[in-house]
């Protein structure tokens, strides 16, 4: 970290719009990059990554200590932590979207208009995304190589919980664009953990274009309120997943059981069971074991402690919650009708999922319940652009405009229409 970002005078306005005034010239490089140079330093970026594995374990160690000592809660301390595996997912992930079609400067609906003139639609980058997270560092690596890809700049502000690991990160990143040509300012990776750098970045609209908050429910409504400059996010997950009452009772346990102990601080992490009443006495007794097995707290409505008489009473805030922890809600509903008015009223349009062998339900599921991921027979925990097939993601959006659930590659660009004619005039 620079002695000029920890300086304990440091003007941040100033600092601030130095990185968005280099950012802006940057994109106009990374707009001109071909897919094989960006391609190359993501290549780079990739083997610098894992070619650093000590160091960067080394500098989580510095978040971590830290972390537990500031008393961040396991779900915090499990998003922070870089081991061996989760570096080379970082690298895995670099090398996929390297991979995938180059979205930026694909041209589309090219047709000829009676006047003569050909008009298209082309892709193109937004330009300066800026992205503000929480916790995970490997956010750094996913959203610098998204962003590289679809030919966009990018500020990165990272968590002061994270310090010294998206530092790390950084200079990996710096080395791989340099390897390929690419300028360093390209991707900035922001050194101060003065809180007021937040506050600037949503302000730039100058220099920046979009920004994307990933973290917990507070961060993103503090930035969608302060924001001057147009946000890609979701606010929380809570998502559901419904068993209905034609489901396949082991299919059912094997998804209901991996929705919610996968990984407990996820987004994508099932956060209520809703189950129909005619299969609830035979699903829940099983669940309900292995749950407690796995150590998941269960806090159920009057009919659910009927059936599971040992649990929690759940309140009517636990249909709002998202825990990120061992902690789930169970709800028992008439019907699939009933479901989907739970999920309308509770949900967070993030994922929810249906248990069903019947085709006519499932359908009807898929387009009545207006989630940005909405599955059949399948775990909330594959709604992930890695799992999606983006490479990575850079966040989930839940609103409609202007891309929806995981963003990749796709949504970090836009349209933009083009008109060819050969001395054509307008008469």
């Amino acid at each position: 970290m620079s002695a000029k970002a920890e300086a304990v005078d440091i003007d941040i306005p100033k600092y601030m719009q130095a990185v968005g005034a280099r950012a802006r010239a940057a994109a106009r490089e990374t707009a001109r990059a071909d897919a094989g140079r960006k391609d190359a330093a993501l290549k780079a970026i990739a083997t610098a990554i894992e070619n650093a594995a000590p160091r960067l374990k080394t500098e989580n160690d510095k978040d971590m200590v830290a972390g537990r000592q500031r008393g961040l809660d396991a779900a915090l301390l499990d998003r922070l932590e870089l081991n061996d595996a989760r570096i080379a997912l970082m690298a895995e992930g670099l090398r996929e979207i390297a991979l995938l079609p180059d979205p930026a400067g694909s041209i589309s609906e090219m047709n000829y208009r009676p006047s003569g003139i050909q008009v298209g639609r082309m892709r193109v980058p937004l330009g300066v995304i800026g992205i503000i997270y929480e916790s995970r560092p490997n956010v750094t690596a996913d959203a610098a190589g998204l962003c590289l890809k679809s030919g966009n700049a990018a500020i990165l502000r990272g968590g002061s919980e994270a310090i010294h690991s998206n530092q790390a990160i950084a200079a990996c990143i710096h080395q791989g664009l340099a390897e390929a040509g690419i300028p360093a300012d390209a991707i900035q990776v922001i050194e101060t953990t003065d809180r007021a750098a937040v506050g600037e970045l949503v302000r730039m609209q100058d220099y920046v274009d979009v920004i994307v908050p990933r973290g917990g429910k507070g961060l993103i409504e503090r930035i969608s309120a302060e924001s001057r400059i147009a946000v890609i996010k979701h606010l929380h997950g809570v998502c559901h997943t419904y068993i209905d009452d034609m489901a396949d009772i082991d299919k059912a346990i094997k998804v209901a059981v991996n929705a919610k102990t996968q990984r407990y601080g996820t987004c994508n992490t099932m956060e209520t069971l809703l189950v129909a009443r005619d299969i609830a006495a035979q699903v829940l007794p099983p669940l309900a074991a292995l749950y407690s097995e796995a150590g998941v707290e269960l806090r159920g409505c009057e009919a659910t402690r009927r059936i599971l008489q040992d649990i929690n009473a759940a309140t009517e805030a636990d249909w709002d919650e998202e825990y990120l922890a061992p902690i789930l809600a169970i709800r028992i509903v008439d019907d699939m009708g009933a479901a989907m008015d739970h999920i309308d009223r509770y949900g967070s349009s993030h994922t929810d999922v249906i248990i069903t062998e019947s085709l006519t339900r499932a359908q009807r599921f898929l387009h009545e319940v207006d989630s940005s991921s909405v599955m059949v027979n399948a775990s909330s925990r594959f709604a992930d652009g890695f799992e999606y097939g983006l490479g990575a993601e850079i966040g989930i959006s839940t609103d409609k405009l202007h891309v929806r659930g995981p963003v990749g590659l796709e949504g970090l660009t836009t349209l933009k229409y083009i008109v060819i004619g050969d001395g054509h005039i307008r008469t």
